[in-house]
């Protein structure tokens, strides 16, 4: 197939959406497909380059996570979508709303997915008690951008769900994004000998990512002393957790990582930690299990990433450093049990590979291609028949 991507911002790696398109684009290519990207950023092979596009305001916190806009342009779309058998967007923002109009425009199939949880905006501009605008920006992407859609791909059963009580009407696939094959347990990986506990959270590093909570359950710990953190990702909130960090023991380690070093980090650490509440999947904490990591996920409501703890001791309260603490201490003084576990997590991330959810996305596809087709020969033999009718009349 011939498939188009639409994506603000594609290139920025270290935001997780952007990361997701990145992995996505690749497998399909590497599974014989013709892949075309319409995003701001940086040329490169079947690439449709827009410029960027300055929000007074909204640019400025959009960079702070590793985010920019693209301007819109329809003649950069016309070309782009030029021969498609199909057009994928993978947000619903302004550029999106403007590519789906020249798809419709050009008689050319269209599926969308769902990536931006309304959280993740009201949770940045200091709203995230407000339900009630999370309820609104759902309705609003409904209005002005999904309902348009017959297909629409959701990362989670618990998105999807969101979906469904927010009104939307469309056929919603739930696909996880998937974990790359390459995070698994590595053999030739040693444990650090320095006789401390290592914890590992990777994620962007702004408010509702909630690093804070896991400072303050290490230093709750009975076993604070003998903690080291590792805060992997980059984010606004970092000097704050650097300054928070400073009253550890052992002060966290953060920075950002290459896939490669990434993945023999998650080898070589104790346990994995998964603060946030606010998640459409969290592929983040799906490739640290993947690798043999025994996660303490946060059972916050408006996160997906509760479904992947095996049992209660991967699960503690949201915006509870003292449960978090408690869950730590438990692993800490039961490592036989940790090993155990370490080896279920792993074989757990092999049902989310990404070769698999390819395979969904592909069936998605084929299923847009052929409805739409399917609609609108149906609409124009209703339309011919009508005619003949109204001749008949005359």
């Amino acid at each position: 197939m011939r498939i188009v991507l639409v994506m603000d911002c594609f290139d920025q790696l270290n935001n997780g959406t952007s990361m997701t398109a990145y992995r996505f684009a690749d497998t399909l290519r590497k599974n014989g497909h013709e892949v075309r990207v319409v995003t701001a950023g940086t040329p490169g092979k079947d690439k449709y380059i827009a410029k960027e596009k300055h929000w007074p305001i909204a640019s400025w916190f959009a960079h702070r996570q590793g985010f920019a806009f693209a301007k819109s342009d329809k003649d950069l779309f016309r070309r782009a979508f030029e021969g498609a058998d199909v057009v994928h967007f993978l947000l619903s923002l302004p550029f999106e709303c403007c590519g789906a109009k020249i798809a419709r425009e050009m008689g050319i199939p269209a599926s969308a997915a769902f990536h931006l949880q309304p959280q993740n905006i009201t949770y940045n501009i200091h709203c995230s008690r407000m339900d009630w605008l999370s309820r609104s920006i759902y309705r609003l992407f409904n209005r002005t951008f999904y309902k348009n859609f017959d297909h629409i791909h959701c990362p989670s059963q618990f998105i999807a769900d969101q979906l469904v009580k927010n009104g939307y009407q469309a056929k919603l696939h739930v696909i996880s994004n998937g974990v790359d094959d390459d995070f698994v347990p590595l053999e030739d990986v040693k444990k650090p000998d320095d006789g401390l506990f290592h914890i590992l959270m990777v994620g962007r590093l702004s408010p509702e990512k909630r690093q804070t909570v896991l400072l303050k359950a290490a230093a709750l710990s009975k076993y604070a002393d003998r903690i080291q953190l590792h805060l992997a990702g980059r984010g606004p909130m970092k000097h704050r957790l650097m300054r928070m960090g400073h009253k550890l023991k052992h002060p966290p380690v953060i920075g950002f990582y290459s896939k490669e070093d990434l993945i023999r980090l998650e080898n070589s650490c104790d346990l994995y930690v998964h603060a946030s509440v606010i998640e459409i999947e969290a592929i983040s904490c799906m490739e640290a299990f993947s690798c043999g990591l025994v996660p303490v996920i946060c059972n916050a409501q408006q996160s997906a990433t509760p479904q992947f703890a095996l049992d209660g001791r991967s699960l503690f309260i949201p915006d509870d450093p003292v449960d978090l603490a408690r869950k730590i201490d438990y692993w800490i003084e039961h490592p036989d049990e940790k090993e155990q576990m370490s080896k279920a997590y792993a074989e757990e991330g092999n049902l989310y590979r990404i070769e698999q959810s390819i395979r969904a996305a592909e069936r998605m596809f084929e299923e847009t291609v052929r409805d739409y087709h399917a609609k609108h020969r149906n609409a124009a033999e209703v339309s011919m028949a009508e005619k003949h009718e109204r001749d008949g009349e005359a």
